[in-house]
């Protein structure tokens, strides 16, 4: 018989772990809300034509197919199948596939009940995606995303408030010094076009996108490969160095984009989203202008938003987002514009056990085990521990009538700090004795003052 496993890509969570991330989640679903974001829930799987073409060639194949009920070859066209042409196969023999993210799933769930939404819509969805990407660290093929989206609204104070969200759920994690890189696809497109590269725009960004992994020599060297100019290159030297407050680099930026309408509108709206932010202030996170940032440029339409860890940490982005003018014109609803951010709850998880941050009550289990003696005893125990839990307090009855040490060992591996036992004398006195397990020190109590000295 083979060993059992997992595949590759997803993993089983303990306990402790399943205590960690809960508290990250009940975090973020705590400030969505208080921010007046309503929670709804989409789908596993959607029909494959809802996700297929919306992330481009690579997100397509990162997409799981799931393959059609019965006999799904049945149907199939045998050409085809002689050809074993999977991209024109995959169609025929597989309807539906799981979720790539919870933006386009929104975008449908936008469309579909247009009429049972009062716009603007603020909605937050904290749901697990799938994605057949090659796993390494920090990056999984199972994973949960928590987006907060706002549609109906080109207001730039939704813009604000993400940022204050972003700085809101770190603060109250304790984790001090994330990075909220700021940028906007209109600079970006407004640079493109003072460079002389208006058609390369793509190529221009997602060179532009590396260079803090592949150096200025080396975007440079992917810039000229696709098709950019010496003379564009000289033009758009200054970005390699582009230092100095949110103020000063905003004055650069106008500046160099003089002659783009477009960039200068995207120069006025990172100034309305900066100068607003500064006025309500942060707790512990920086807000950071980077024209270098391009996050899915063909997706995003306005403000663009990455979060990174503090200095220290070896870890990619842990949140990031973006204005879009016409999602749901995907599905057929067009001018429906919106923003929205998501956090990278694996990632939050890892930096915060790296950085020591989660609190030791967060793993914090059974408060109190009550030893099992028989059925007498454990019928006497079984009326406490019905008390302690309607007041909060975590406790169990050991299942089985078993050695005394077997059940304190147990207790002990569980991490459990208190043990109750009771006989014959303490039910005759309704009485208990309460054990520390830490010290090992034991003491007579009553029923009432159980329920204090746990509390």
């Amino acid at each position: 018989m083979a060993k059992p496993g997992i595949p590759k890509g997803t993993r089983d969570f303990s306990p402790a772990e399943v205590a960690k991330r809960q508290y990250i989640i009940s975090a973020i679903k705590h400030h969505f809300e208080l921010f007046g974001f309503q929670p709804i829930e989409t789908p596993s799987f959607e029909n494959s034509d809802t996700l297929m073409g919306k992330y481009g060639e690579e997100g397509d194949r990162l997409i799981f197919k799931i393959l059609n009920s019965g006999d799904y070859l049945n149907k199939a066209n045998e050409a085809l199948l002689q050809d074993k042409d999977s991209l024109k196969l995959t169609p025929q023999i597989s309807e539906k596939a799981l979720r790539y993210d919870l933006t386009v799933p929104f975008a449908r769930y936008v469309v579909q009940h247009q009429n049972e939404i009062d716009f603007p819509f603020k909605r937050y969805q904290i749901q697990p995606v799938w994605r057949a990407d090659r796993p390494q660290k920090g990056r999984f093929r199972e994973f949960y995303q928590c987006d907060a989206d706002v549609v109906g609204s080109t207001s730039l104070w939704q813009e604000v408030e993400f940022v204050q969200l972003y700085d809101a759920v770190f603060t109250s994690l304790g984790l001090k010094g994330a990075t909220i890189k700021i940028n906007n696809r209109k600079v970006l497109s407004g640079i493109a076009e003072v460079i002389g590269a208006k058609d390369k725009l793509i190529d221009f960004t997602v060179a532009l996108d590396k260079l803090d992994k592949i150096g200025e020599e080396g975007v440079k060297t992917e810039m000229l490969a696709k098709g950019i100019s010496e003379d564009a290159l000289q033009k758009v030297q200054p970005l390699f160095n582009f230092t100095g407050t949110i103020d000063e680099k905003l004055n650069k930026l106008q500046t160099l984009l003089a002659s783009s309408e477009e960039g200068l509108k995207g120069v006025e709206e990172l100034r309305f989203i900066c100068d607003n932010t500064a006025v309500a202030g942060l707790g512990h996170s920086m807000l950071d202008l980077d024209v270098t940032l391009a996050r899915g440029l063909n997706y995003y339409t306005g403000a663009i938003f990455e979060v990174t860890a503090p200095r220290g940490v070896a870890m990619g982005s842990i949140g990031g987002g973006g204005r879009y003018d016409d999602l749901t014109g995907i599905f057929g609803l067009k001018n429906m514009s919106g923003v929205g951010i998501s956090f990278g709850l694996d990632r939050i998880y890892l930096v915060l056990g790296e950085l020591g941050l989660f609190p030791e009550t967060v793993t914090e289990g059974t408060k109190v085990l009550f030893i099992n003696f028989g059925e007498k005893e454990a019928r006497y125990a079984l009326q406490a521990i019905q008390v302690l839990r309607r007041q909060g307090i975590r406790a169990e009855l050991y299942p089985d009538a078993a050695k005394i040490g077997k059940q304190f060992q147990y207790a002990d591996k569980r991490g459990i700090p208190f043990t109750v036992v009771v006989g014959d004398e303490e039910i005759q006195a309704e009485s208990f004795t309460l054990k520390n397990m830490a010290t090992g020190t034991q003491e007579t109590v009553t029923k009432t003052a159980l329920a204090e000295k746990l509390r």
